[in-house]
Formats: C-alpha cells, sequence, structure tokens
C-alpha cells in the first residue's frame, strides 16, 4: 500500500471521526501490522456504530492477528447470527478453525462463503490454502516431511533451511530445522509474514517503494527472505559459511522453484 492511501484515509477520518472513512483505516492498519493503532481506531468507531456489521468484521481480524481468538470467534459467530451469508464472518471463521487445526470447520465455514462470493479471491485462496493445510494434516509424520522436502528437492538445505508461506503466515511448503534439529516451520511462518509487514510499511514510510529481499545475519546462520510472488514469501537459512552472494543465489533458484510449484497449485 502506497503511503499516501494510508495518509489519505488519516485525513478523512481525522477531518470527521464519525465518518465510515474508520473501517478501512482501521483495515489498513491491520495490514500493516500496526495493531494497537488499529483496535483504537476501531473501537472508537464502534462507539459510534455499535451495530455496523463492518466494523465488527474488521475487528474480529484485528483480534485474529494479535492472537485473541476466542473474542474474534465469539464476534463472528454473533455476525452469523445476524446474517448466515456474512462472507467476512465465514471466511475469519473458517481461518480461525484452520489455526486451530479444525479443518473440518473449517472448511465447511469456507466453502459457505464461496457459496455465497464464487468470485471473491480472498475467499477462493483462504479456500486453497485450507485444503492443503488439511491433506497434509492427514499423513503422518514421516509422509509429511517427504512431502515438505518434496518442494525443494535438489536445493541445497531443502530439508531443513528453507521456508515456502504465505503473506498471512500460513505455512506452504519447505522445512525449516534450528541448529539442534527441532522442527520450527509454522511458528517461523507466522514471524515471518510479521517482519513482511513490517518491511513493506517501512520502504513505504520511507518511499522506497516495494522491497525486494532482506538479508540478516545471525550468530549462528544467515538469513535470506524474499517473494517469490505478491502472494507469498520465502525464507532460506544457511550457516555462516555460505558467502552472502552464494546465498542470495541459493534463494533466488529456490524462488523460481517454488514460482513454479505455485503455478500449478492454481491449474
Amino acid at each position: 500500500m502506497m503511503i499516501d492511501e494510508l495518509t489519505s484515509l488519516v485525513d478523512e477520518y481525522l477531518r470527521s471521526p464519525r465518518s465510515l472513512a474508520f473501517v478501512d483505516l482501521a483495515e489498513r492498519l491491520r495490514t500493516e501490522g500496526r495493531l494497537e493503532a488499529a483496535v483504537r481506531v476501531a473501537l472508537t468507531g464502534l462507539e459510534h456504530y455499535p451495530t455496523l456489521s463492518a466494523a465488527y468484521d474488521v475487528y474480529a481480524r484485528i483480534l485474529l492477528d494479535i492472537g485473541d481468538l476466542d473474542r474474534a470467534e465469539t464476534i463472528w459467530r454473533e455476525l452469523l447470527e445476524r446474517d448466515r451469508r456474512h462472507v467476512g464472518a465465514l471466511t475469519g471463521l473458517g481461518g480461525l478453525y484452520a489455526r486451530k487445526g479444525d479443518y473440518d470447520s473449517a472448511l465447511d465455514h469456507l466453502e459457505r462463503a464461496l457459496s455465497v462470493d464464487p468470485a471473491d479471491p480472498a475467499v477462493v485462496q483462504a479456500l486453497m490454502r485450507v485444503r492443503r493445510a488439511a491433506e497434509d494434516a492427514e499423513g503422518d509424520a514421516t509422509s509429511a516431511q517427504a512431502s515438505e522436502q518434496t518442494l525443494f528437492r535438489g536445493l541445497d538445505g531443502a530439508g531443513r533451511g528453507m521456508l515456502l508461506a504465505d503473506r498471512h503466515g500460513q505455512m506452504l511448503g519447505g522445512r525449516l530445522e534450528t541448529p539442534a534439529g527441532d522442527e520450527v516451520s509454522e511458528p517461523a511462518a507466522a514471524h515471518v509474514a510479521s517482519v513482511a509487514r513490517e518491511a513493506t510499511r517501512t520502504a513505504d514510510m520511507l518511499g522506497l517503494g516495494p522491497w525486494l529481499w532482506l538479508t540478516i545475519e545471525a550468530a549462528a546462520a544467515n538469513l535470506h527472505l524474499s517473494a517469490p510472488d505478491d502472494q507469498s514469501l520465502l525464507l532460506v537459512v544457511r550457516d555462516r559459511s555460505m558467502p552472502a552472494g552464494r546465498l542470495a543465489r541459493l534463494a533466488e533458484r529456490a524462488a523460481e522453484t517454488a514460482r513454479g510449484w505455485l503455478g500449478e497449485q492454481i491449474l
């Protein structure tokens, strides 16, 4: 999002705090990871519009990002009591139940959302993500690990140091392990999405345009974060012995592999 768009929303909100601009502003702040500000804007707006469904929907998404799943679920359930075809509530609950590992409930809500609005890209993408996650969950640990390693097969570190995630923090493929050998793929995917949001916010604030990649040097390893496309994120981790230039080339090869794999999922 360009910084002038956020500025325009803020200006409109400040000129007229009772206007409905607070809904879009709260959502913009949420997507940029500015969750405390998003909460304040949403709650202030709800004081003026205590029955506005769109405001409650945005507030529930903010709560989900914060990690308050119980309150988010309560709000979305109340929205569905008013309107059983509320796409935002159905989609939100689908994502929430997927996060809890209840894939049957997640798919049920997302398929209901799709039946209401088959052309909504957010619903379609969410349904694809949850279907993949449900399929992965059906296998045992051995088959799951084999599936994770297949995506980047043949690349250095494919079985332990390459992770593909979507912009919402959902793991799509690959595998990430600590130096001790503990798998941290799923929590790492959530953190990667948060880092990407902050990088986008900072680049926009400084007027630098879209960020291309991030390189991080740590005590035990070097990390390279990039975006194979506008919906995904790729983290490549290798030990400190790999030079930065070689790490960047390895990451680009992995990104090419990821783009090909993502294209196959859409077909």
